[in-house]
């Protein structure tokens, strides 16, 4: 809603928060004239005139910029000091993805939003459900010598992971999980006895861990989604292959919070019948 200011209001809040901003950068009259190329008698008179009047559009705009803050703020018509380009700075950040289980940074962002539900739709099948087996056929090809290791240290993370205070809800279409059953797609490769195996798992998690886990399975034909990850309130992580898109912003995490409710929602197979559809699926294939 926009509130609507009595202009000796408006002007009296500029002279105010333009002293403010000075006084919070160290910043003289002579400073700040210098620095938007006006008269300092122009400054003061910002500073000291009680007046209705506001300065023009590009002297607010030249204050602001000099000050580190932003026009809206300086009138009035924000709380919010940042400028736009900061608050996006803050907001948002691109941050290099590792092509390995559970990384250092995923694993961060874990332990901030322990104890708030944690929503997940993974890439594939989720990792900190995937057995050794599949787990070393997915990543020695990527991490060469290297993967007993890193597997070691994801399966500690992940541990970690599955025993703290979230409650975790994961949402994944119908085709994946349906294509690494029958050895199709991306999972053409997975030997029969490491997708049994890894459909025992899931099943047994499923039902072990069940209601603090709950997995769903959507239509992708009526529904997309992008591998994204939402950390309670605090943050929405996007997965685009090599970056990940990590948003703290409260209606941007609102946004994609909404966005995985309606795929739960709308949900073809809920977290109670999904051992049930294990069952079948391995029936069918083994």
């Amino acid at each position: 809603m926009i509130e609507i200011m009595d202009k000796r209001l408006r002007a009296a809040r500029f002279r105010d928060r333009l002293a403010q901003a000075m006084r919070d950068t160290d910043t003289t009259q002579s400073a700040l004239a210098r620095a938007t190329a006006v008269d300092r008698s122009t400054i003061s008179q910002l500073l000291t005139d009680d007046g209705a009047r506001l300065p023009n559009a590009h002297v607010v705009g030249a204050c602001a910029t000099a000050l580190g803050v932003s026009a809206d703020w300086l009138l009035g018509l924000s709380d919010r000091p940042e400028s736009a380009a900061d608050l996006l700075s803050a907001s948002l950040s691109v941050t290099e993805a590792a092509r390995a289980l559970v990384d250092e940074r995923i694993f961060d962002w874990h332990r901030e939003a322990a104890g708030y539900k944690i929503r997940h739709v993974p890439a594939a099948l989720p990792d900190m459900l995937k057995t050794r087996a599949l787990m070393e056929w997915e990543y020695t090809p990527h991490l060469g010598r290297t993967a007993d290791q890193a597997i070691g240290a994801s399966e500690d993370r992940l541990e970690w992971m599955r025993s703290a205070r979230s409650d975790y809800e994961i949402a994944m279409p119908l085709y994946e999980l349906h294509s690494f059953a029958h050895g199709v797609g991306y999972y053409q490769d997975v030997p029969l006895d490491i997708r049994l195996e890894q459909l025992d798992r899931f099943h047994d998690l499923t039902e072990q861990l069940y209601p603090r886990l709950r997995i769903y399975l959507f239509d992708a034909r009526r529904l997309f989604s992008s591998p994204l990850t939402v950390f309670g309130p605090l943050l929405c992580v996007l997965y685009v292959g090599s970056n990940y898109l990590a948003f703290r912003d409260l209606e941007r995490v609102e946004i994609f919070t909404n966005h995985f409710d309606r795929l739960v929602r709308e949900a073809d197979l809920t977290a109670r019948h999904l051992p049930t559809h294990l069952r079948h699926l391995r029936a069918a294939i083994a």
